[in-house]
């Protein structure tokens, strides 16, 4: 199975802190800006192409939601900070993309820390992206490495006016956001789940030694996929002890659904940890089991042939006077003994059950 390799880290040695800088794998050519605004009755959506532009256009008064993506530009980040009184500390967070998921409560701005992941079913690998949110009065900003989300479905709702989104608040927007990255652990587990299932059919149909390889890499993308979400328990407590200046006390109800479904993902991927681990000591089994039939056809043959050898060994001793050597049917006789005592072991091994 093919195995990632490390990026090198952008050395922060030294630096002050809240130093601007991306620290990952640069992955677009340049940054995006999406901007989505709305309320119960209007809608307005656009790609914007300046930071400029982007703070011309947003209104106060409805609810609006700004997905940047690409982390790299680092003067593009510095304006970000400037604009909407970000902490550098949050800001050099966001940049990071090895940051762990957490959650920062401000006086007057969340600060949420995630990731996203989707299964590579080609490559067998789990793919993992760093999202980052900042929620603050009428305001969410999302921020990605690069464009291609699991978001498409919250954009159709808001368009389309589906469900309490348009009539609730950017707290709602975000629980919706944290909701379907959550969701989506569930199709990764699927697709391991299945992974586990053809590999348990190939151990039992034929243990070959590449079993072992794929078992460690399935070990790695179940570590991978707790990595991301153990996080997830203690960030969701956090919000559910938010004293209601960010988070409304109607919104909390639904962060207690996504706490619920971390629990269900972390037991399911502890019980696909354990499985692997029984699958390793299965295909071990398998194999001493099918060394040991090995072993066992191997001594039958050489337990039958020790009778023969013995009778062959006798007759090859060159002694000048042995009767049998002159017998007209000595030759056929030795066959049929040899064949006899051959048959008669292998019915002694037969009722043993030896075979």
């Amino acid at each position: 199975m093919p195995r990632k390799k490390k990026k090198k880290r952008i050395s922060k040695v030294g630096l002050p802190p809240g130093t601007i800088i991306h620290v990952g794998e640069r992955k677009v050519e340049s940054t995006g800006i999406e901007y989505t605004s709305y309320d119960a009755q209007n809608l307005s959506e656009k790609s914007l192409n300046s930071m400029e532009h982007m703070l011309s256009v947003i209104d106060k008064e409805r609810i609006t939601w700004i997905n940047i993506t690409g982390l790299h530009d680092t003067v593009f980040f510095e304006k970000i900070k400037h604009s909407f009184n970000i902490h550098p500390l949050v800001m050099e967070d966001v940049l990071n993309t090895e940051q762990r998921t957490k959650v920062e409560i401000h006086d007057d701005y969340m600060f949420v820390v995630l990731k996203m992941i989707t299964f590579n079913r080609k490559l067998l690998i789990i793919n993992k992206e760093q999202v980052s949110f900042i929620l603050s009065k009428n305001l969410l900003l999302t921020f990605q490495e690069q464009p291609g989300d699991l978001f498409d479905p919250i954009r159709v709702r808001i368009r389309d006016n589906k469900g309490r989104i348009r009539k609730s608040g950017p707290d709602y927007l975000l629980y919706c956001l944290m909701d379907v990255l959550t969701d989506h652990y569930f199709s990764v587990l699927e697709e391991l789940g299945e992974q586990v299932e053809n590999l348990e059919e190939k151990i039992y149909d034929n243990p070959h030694s590449s079993v072992v390889k794929q078992l460690h890499h399935l070990k790695r993308q179940f570590i991978t996929l707790h990595k991301a979400v153990w996080p997830m328990r203690e960030l969701i407590g956090a919000i559910l002890k938010e004293e209601g200046n960010i988070i409304s006390k109607a919104t909390f109800p639904f962060f207690k659904d996504i706490a619920d479904h971390i629990i269900q993902v972390m037991d399911a991927v502890y019980n696909y940890r354990e499985i692997v681990s029984g699958l390793m000591d299965l295909y071990l089994s398998m194999v001493s089991i099918r060394m040991n039939e090995v072993m066992k056809v191997l001594t039958i043959i050489a337990t039958i042939f020790i009778p023969l050898s013995f009778i062959a060994g006798i007759y090859g001793m060159n002694f000048e006077f042995m009767p049998e050597l002159k017998w007209r049917w000595g030759y056929f006789i030795w066959w049929a003994v040899t064949i006899s005592v051959t048959g008669l072991m292998l019915i002694f091994f037969r009722k043993k059950k030896w075979f």
